[in-house]
């Protein structure tokens, strides 16, 4: 008697992937144009937790968090996620939603905008380089 057990042919079959169309309305998160970019801070004690970044050129925007902030940066990902997908339904370009999430009130969630931190990078990449810096 072997001590192998057989294997399930179901676990050995190709799974492939295949998204369904719709879903919430979304920017792109990937463009290799020029961005406008804001710094999230804690509120609390205003350690930065991210960074917001968006495109007209390409339709696109994201967060993304700063390595050092480590997981209370990451967990932010989720507010400005939802406040950008909120956005896009609203049939707002990048640029107005920055705008908006700049001039507002404060957002729920741990982070907020810093005041002031609204520049410009060459690209999102530019931004993701950033936020790995120590």
């Amino acid at each position: 008697m072997s001590s192998e057990r057989p294997v399930n042919p179901r676990f050995a079959e190709d799974m492939w992937f295949k998204e369904a169309p719709g879903g919430p309305p979304r920017y792109r998160d990937r463009t290799d144009k020029p961005v406008r970019y804001f710094t999230v801070v804690d509120k609390q004690n205003g350690a930065v937790l991210g960074y917001v970044w968006g495109g007209d050129e390409d339709d696109a925007a994201a967060y993304v968090p700063r390595r050092a902030a480590g997981p209370v940066g990451a967990n932010e990902r989720m507010s400005w996620i939802s406040r950008l997908r909120e956005a896009k339904a609203r049939g707002i370009r990048p640029s107005q939603a920055i705008a908006e999430f700049l001039a507002g009130p404060e957002p729920g969630g741990r982070g907020r905008p810093l005041p002031g931190s609204l520049t410009h990078a060459p690209n999102p990449a530019a931004v993701k380089a950033l936020a790995q810096e120590i």
